[in-house]
């Protein structure tokens, strides 16, 4: 009996053949993967995931700026409403000039505890943050948020880049602005502050990278751009999208985006305006 596509290896996996196999989860995933990126028209180098009139009717913003925040961190938001981030009707204006800004954060392990609720509250009444429905807001999951918020935000809006941000950064919003606005219309963009650096392979020590034996006997990361700040353009992202379940996370979510970026023809923008520690006076960041 011949099999093909699709329909063959589901049937395989119905059949008890892969069934409950970790090789039948991963072929079943894959499927799904090929099939929504077949479904949405996703194809390399055009810049967009979707050709059908949803996709061409949405507004097309220049950015979606995503600031992660945590349970705590009320103070470093508020700090934040009064300073680079506008508020309030400001805040609804720059999105109608094209630019959206929100705290990213995930729901309590306590999913409806007091810590969901007071984000609840807190988003009823500033109406700024992108709440990721199915990430765990815990310290253990933090380098899989990453691949939630570029999910999030390229379903909610069709940007052309999207950019994530600690919440101990500075930022110079119209330096960003303008430093964007002249690539409009890239494609295949990875900008951030360029970096590498050691594995660190003992379990005791800060910054431990369980999957460090991957790495080789020299033990150093592969260049990447710096966690502080990085920025993808809309392919880019919409690939994470697509592709996430079958995507490996590692310890820190920037070497995690710098390893799916290096399978993929992707443009590296290593900018020292995006270096939050430098000394460059145009710098669009700086450590708060």
């Amino acid at each position: 009996m011949r099999f093909s596509g699709m329909a063959s290896s589901g049937l395989l996996i119905r059949n008890g053949l892969f069934g409950g196999s970790g090789i039948g989860r991963k072929i079943a995933e894959a499927e799904m993967d090929i099939a929504k990126a077949k479904s949405e028209g996703y194809l390399w180098g055009n810049g967009t995931g979707g050709t059908g009139t949803e996709g061409s009717s949405r507004k097309k913003f220049l950015a979606v700026i995503g600031v992660y925040t945590g349970f705590g961190s009320r103070l470093k938001r508020n700090t934040f409403r009064g300073s680079w981030m506008p508020r309030g009707d400001a805040l609804k204006t720059l999105e109608e000039k094209g630019v959206v800004i929100r705290f990213v954060i995930g729901r309590s392990p306590n999913r409806g505890d007091s810590l969901d609720r007071n984000i609840n509250e807190e988003n009823r009444k500033t109406n700024d943050f992108l709440i990721l429905e199915s990430h765990e807001e815990a310290a253990e999951e933090l380098p899989k948020k990453v691949k939630f918020f570029f999910s999030a935000a390229i379903e909610a809006w069709d940007a052309e880049f999207y950019v994530k941000i600690d919440d101990n950064i500075n930022l110079d919003l119209a330096g960003l602005i303008e430093m964007l606005n002249v690539r409009r219309g890239s494609h295949g963009l990875y900008m951030g502050c360029m970096k590498s650096g050691a594995v660190v392979s003992e379990e005791e020590q800060q910054w431990y990278e369980p999957e460090w034996w991957k790495f080789g006997d020299s033990r150093t990361y592969f260049r990447h751009a710096a966690g502080s700040l990085f920025i993808l353009s809309n392919n880019l992202a919409r690939y994470i999208n697509i592709n996430s379940a079958s995507l490996q996370s590692y310890a820190h979510d920037d070497i995690s985006v710098g390893s799916w970026m290096m399978g993929l023809n992707a443009t590296y923008v290593d900018d020292d305006r995006l270096c939050c520690l430098s000394a460059v006076q145009e710098k669009v960041c700086s450590f708060g």
